[in-house]
C-alpha cells in the first residue's frame, strides 16, 4: 500500500489530536497550549532532542536515523496558529475559544507532522537526521522569519526543508506542486492624503481629498495594466478608504487608504512599489494636495527549488498512487518563503476534498487526508536519506 501501514493504524489517534487542536485555536505567537502539546508528544515519541522557544513559541524535534554516515539533515515544517474568525461549522469539536478558529487547517498540518514524527521515531529507517519544525504565527505574524532569525537552520544544520498545506477543491489525499515561484510576495500600503477641508456647499474653497484620493485609486490600477509586463503577475488592491469626517455637509481634511500588493517576481515587486509611491504623490500634487505613502514589505515570494520539487512530486505520486498535479500560481502569501530563502526545499499541496475554502467560517480540515499527508512527510525522509 502507498500509505504507510503504521500511519494508517495511527489514523484515529492522529484525528483525535487534530480535533483537540481544532477545539483550542490560538493566534499568532500565542500558541502556548499548542506548543506545549507538541513538545510533550515529541518527548513521548522518543525524539532525541526537543527544543522550545525557537522563534518565540516554535517547537523543534530532532530524530536521528539508524546511522548518520552521509551527514544529511532534512527539515519538515508545519504551522500551528489559527485565525480571528468565528466558527460556523456546528461540529461537536468546534472552537471553544470565542472569535478564534482553525480556518486554514493548521490543526491538520500540525497533527499530520506529529504522526510522521511518531512513525519516524519508532522506525528510524533512514540514514541522517530529521528535524520536525512546528511554527507559530504563519497568519501574518512572520513566525517563519522569527524561527530563521533565531538560528533554526544553523543550530540544527538543516540542509533542505519541506512544507505542506491542505487545498480545498482537490481530491482528498491527492497532491499538487509547482517549481519556481509559487505563492506571492505580500506587501501592504497606507496612503494619507491631506487637502483643505471646508463646507460641502463651498467646494471651491477647499481641496477635496476625497476627489483626490479617488483619482489616486484609479491611477493605481494603471500599474498592473500599463506598467507591469503582461506576461507577469501582479495585483494592486485598495481595500480601505476612510475620510476624516462622517458629516453630510463637510468636505474632510484628510483621507486614509489602505491596500495590498501581490507579486511573484522581485523586479516586479520593486517596480510596483516605486510606481505606487510616485503615482500617489504626483496625483495628489496635481490637485494641490499632499500624499504620504507608508509602504511595508511583507512575506517574500515563496520559491520552490527545482530539484527538491521534482523529488517531492515523485514521493507524492508514490504515496497517492496518482500523478501529482501541477499546482496553480497562488497570489496569497505563505511565510514558509523565509525558510525556502534560507535553504533549498519544496512546498506541496494535499487535497482536502469538497470542503469550504480556507479562511471561511465553515471550513474544516478533512481528517481523511491525514494518512496521505503524514506518509508524504515520512517518505520524504526515508527516500531522501535512505538507510544504508
Amino acid at each position: 500500500m502507498p500509505i504507510k501501514n503504521r500511519l494508517a493504524e495511527l489514523h484515529d489517534e492522529i484525528t483525535e489530536w487534530r480535533r483537540d487542536l481544532h477545539a483550542h485555536p490560538e493566534l499568532l505567537f500565542e500558541t502556548h497550549r499548542t506548543a506545549g502539546i507538541v513538545a510533550e508528544k515529541l518527548r513521548a515519541f522518543g525524539c532525541d532532542e526537543v527544543v522550545t522557544g525557537i522563534g518565540r513559541t516554535g517547537v523543534v524535534g530532532v530524530i536521528r536515523g539508524k546511522s548518520d554516515a552521509a551527514g544529511r539533515v532534512i527539515g519538515l515544517r508545519a504551522d500551528m496558529d489559527a485565525l480571528p474568525i468565528t466558527e460556523a461549522t456546528g461540529l461537536d469539536y468546534a472552537s471553544e475559544n470565542e472569535g478564534l478558529m482553525h480556518a486554514c487547517g493548521h490543526d491538520g498540518h500540525t497533527a499530520m507532522l506529529l504522526g510522521a514524527a511518531k512513525y519516524l521515531a519508532e522506525t528510524r529507517n533512514f540514514d541522517g537526521t530529521c528535524v520536525v519544525i512546528f511554527q507559530p504565527a504563519e497568519e501574518g505574524g512572520g513566525g517563519g522569519k522569527e524561527m530563521v532569525d533565531d538560528g533554526l537552520m544553523e543550530r540544527f544544520a538543516i540542509q533542505e526543508v519541506y512544507g505542506m498545506h491542505n487545498w480545498p477543491g482537490v481530491e482528498t489525499g491527492r497532491f499538487a506542486i509547482r517549481s519556481g515561484p509559487f505563492f506571492a510576495a505580500t506587501d501592504q500600503f497606507v496612503i494619507d492624503v491631506a487637502g483643505r477641508g471646508g463646507h460641502a456647499a463651498k467646494p471651491h474653497d477647499t481641496i477635496d481629498p476625497t476627489v483626490v484620493s479617488s483619482h489616486i485609486v484609479l491611477a493605481l490600477q494603471s500599474i498592473v495594466s500599463r506598467n507591469v509586463d503582461p506576461t507577469l503577475q501582479a495585483v494592486v488592491s485598495v481595500t480601505s478608504f476612510e475620510t476624516g469626517s462622517h458629516a453630510f455637509n463637510v468636505i474632510p481634511q484628510t483621507v486614509r487608504m489602505r491596500g495590498t500588493v501581490r507579486t511573484l517576481d522581485a523586479d516586479v515587486r520593486a517596480q510596483v512599489e516605486e510606481r505606487l509611491i510616485a503615482l500617489a504623490e504626483t496625483t495628489a500634487a496635481a490637485f494641490g494636495a499632499r500624499a504620504e505613502v507608508d509602504y511595508q514589505r511583507g512575506y517574500p515570494v515563496m520559491v520552490n527549488s527545482d530539484e527538491q520539487t521534482t523529488f517531492a512530486a515523485e514521493v507524492a505520486e508514490r504515496v497517492s498512487g496518482q500523478e501529482t498535479m501541477e499546482a496553480p500560481l497562488v497570489m496569497g502569501g505563505e511565510d514558509f518563503a523565509f525558510m525556502l530563502n534560507a535553504r533549498p526545499g519544496a512546498y506541496i499541496l494535499v487535497g482536502n476534498g469538497d470542503s469550504a475554502m480556507v479562511h471561511h467560517p465553515e471550513y474544516n480540515f478533512n481528517d481523511d487526508a491525514i494518512p496521505a499527508g503524514a506518509s508524504w512527510w515520512a517518505e520524504i525522509v526515508e527516500r531522501r536519506m535512505p538507510a544504508a
